[in-house]
């Protein structure tokens, strides 16, 4: 697993009331190294510091020694989320809009386009070592992957090293786009986990290499992201745990996230879908098989909070944690692919050789207190956790950050951060400038300075404005509008109240939607969301 990445060395602050340390000048102060964490499929409630009840000790434990924010953004798909955190564009102006298929229109090409640039094309050219572990999925695959398609995989994208699984659904024990730098490679036959397998090969990149540089490393796990798979012996730690169901987990989730301060006790918690049966409802083998199921995803989850321990730990023993900036979040909300019951296919539950998902049911507790789930522009479907651990630069650890953010501003953070130059040329073609800003003002509890945030998946869209927020199903359905500080929980429709501000914002969308590509849409049925509908047959997606 050699490969090469350096180490570097801490960084000296004064104090500032805020909690946040004040840097010298630029020319005195070592550049920090950047750790952006990447998980697949994770519901905001499902770890510790945000109110779930799966243990997640070393997320918490950054948590507590960094800060928390509380209206963070993904763009509700995974593809999508992965083109937007790494070029700090909106996907569609990416060229991954939907998925990696491509729908013949600019926004939907299903490959990282050659108009945009990376944050590894970009801290590489700052003077950083760059390198990726775990899933890219930006890019059309096929087996043998043509050249074209290696165009945009992660060494051709600014990353000096790579290991990861190209594709976007992977076994955990078995990948079949497992891939070392360029090359396809052939897991071992025992002893292989997808999550472990990530950070040994984050932290062998670390130790190889020029270490007077700073680092960019981007550890994209395939966690908690179906097939559910996870060793049997640490899902047996789960099962029976879950037989409370998830009526009384949304009860005490939220509980928790109102006792943290996560969340405005005055935000109701989203009422159970009519789709989700009440948990007293179910006959004892169905309680079973859904606690075997969440069972499952607990395993998966903790052991990702496991790995991400070990990799703390490891910038630890390297002498490097102490000006390391990591950013830890969520590609989309839980996921409810499979729809309410979800689906547990094979004789062992969670091995290699079977099909878990945790469906509808189950997703609506991990969005917990929001509604909706991956694939829409509604709370649960867009509003990830988001943890920023950097001890050179955060002296108060434990507080919360309620300033919105987006995954754009990964890319504008990362430049700012680095002391790097956002290029307007790349390779010959002009490039859009960054649509995110830097969340370096939120770090001292300052505010971010913007316009507004927008979305579109799919054919649901939403624009977010201070805290009034316009959302809507697919692309026919009628505007919402919700007032965010109220009611984050999206309970209270105001549009019929306030027409025209929903004219405004939605006029705001229409003129955002033809500069970011978001139109011309590509022809077909644009919901592909895995819930089944009146009258058609359910269909999982990836």
């Amino acid at each position: 697993m050699n490969a090469s990445l350096p180490l570097f060395v801490g960084l000296v602050f004064l104090l500032l009331p805020s909690g946040v340390r004040s840097a010298p000048t630029a020319a005195a102060a070592p550049r920090p190294n950047i750790a952006v964490i990447l998980v697949d499929d994770m519901g905001f409630s499902d770890i510790g510091c945000y109110g779930g009840e799966i243990p997640t000790p070393h997320l918490d434990q950054l948590a507590a020694r960094g800060l928390r924010f509380t209206q963070f953004y993904n763009t509700g798909r995974c593809c999508p989320t992965r083109a937007s955190l790494l070029t700090g564009l909106y996907p569609h102006q990416a060229g991954v809009g939907h998925m990696v298929t491509d729908r013949q229109q600019p926004g939907y090409r299903g490959n990282l386009s050659d108009r945009c640039v990376t944050i590894a094309e970009v801290l590489s050219a700052a003077g950083y070592r760059t390198a990726m572990a775990g899933k890219w999925h930006v890019t059309r695959y096929t087996e043998p992957a043509s050249e074209a398609e290696k165009a945009n995989w992660p060494r051709q994208r600014g990353f000096e090293h790579y290991f990861g699984v190209i594709k976007g659904t992977a076994n955990y024990f078995r990948p079949d786009s497992l891939t070392r730098e360029n090359d396809p490679i052939t897991p071992p036959a025992e002893g292989f986990y997808t999550t472990d397998a990530f950070v040994d090969n984050a932290l062998q990149f670390i130790d190889d290499g020029d270490r007077s540089k700073p680092f960019f490393l981007y550890l994209a796990f395939n966690a908690p992201h179906f097939p559910l798979m996870a060793p049997a012996e640490e899902i047996a730690r789960f099962r029976g745990k879950y037989r409370v169901g998830w009526d009384k987990l949304r009860a005490q989730r939220h509980a928790r996230q109102i006792e943290l301060g996560l969340v405005d006790k005055a935000w109701p918690l989203a009422p159970r879908p009519p789709e989700v049966k009440a948990w007293d409802s179910l006959t004892p083998v169905e309680q079973d098989r859904f606690d075997h199921i969440m069972a499952i995803y607990a395993a998966v989850v903790a052991h990702m909070d496991t790995a991400v321990g070990r990799f703390v730990d490891g910038l630890r023993q390297r002498g490097v944690l102490e000006n390391t900036l990591i950013l830890f979040l969520s590609d989309n909300g839980g996921n409810a692919e499979a729809g309410p019951d979800g689906r547990c296919v094979g004789q062992h539950p969670g091995s290699e050789d079977s099909r878990v998902f945790c469906g509808q049911s189950w997703a609506t507790l991990e969005n917990t207190p929001f509604r909706r789930y991956k694939h829409f522009n509604h709370e649960g479907g867009i509003a990830t956790p988001l943890i920023v651990h950097w001890p050179a630069r955060i002296a108060r650890g434990g507080q919360f950050r309620t300033q919105p953010g987006h995954l754009i501003d990964i890319m504008a953070t990362c430049v700012d951060v680095a002391g790097a130059a956002y290029p307007k040329e790349f390779r010959g073609q002009a490039i859009p400038p960054m649509e995110g800003r830097s969340l370096l003002p939120a770090f001292e509890n300052k505010p971010i300075q913007r316009d507004a945030l927008f979305w579109e998946h799919e054919g649901n869209a939403a624009v977010r404005v201070g805290d009034w927020k316009l959302v809507r199903l697919g692309r026919d359905g009628p505007w919402e509008l919700y007032d965010l500080k109220s009611d984050r929980t999206e309970q209270r429709n105001r549009a019929a109240a306030q027409p025209k501000r929903v004219q405004e914002l939605a006029a705001k969308w229409e003129a955002w939607a033809e500069r970011a590509q978001v139109k011309p849409y590509p022809a077909g049925d644009p919901t592909d969301t895995g819930v089944p509908k009146k009258g058609k047959k359910k269909r999982a997606v990836k």
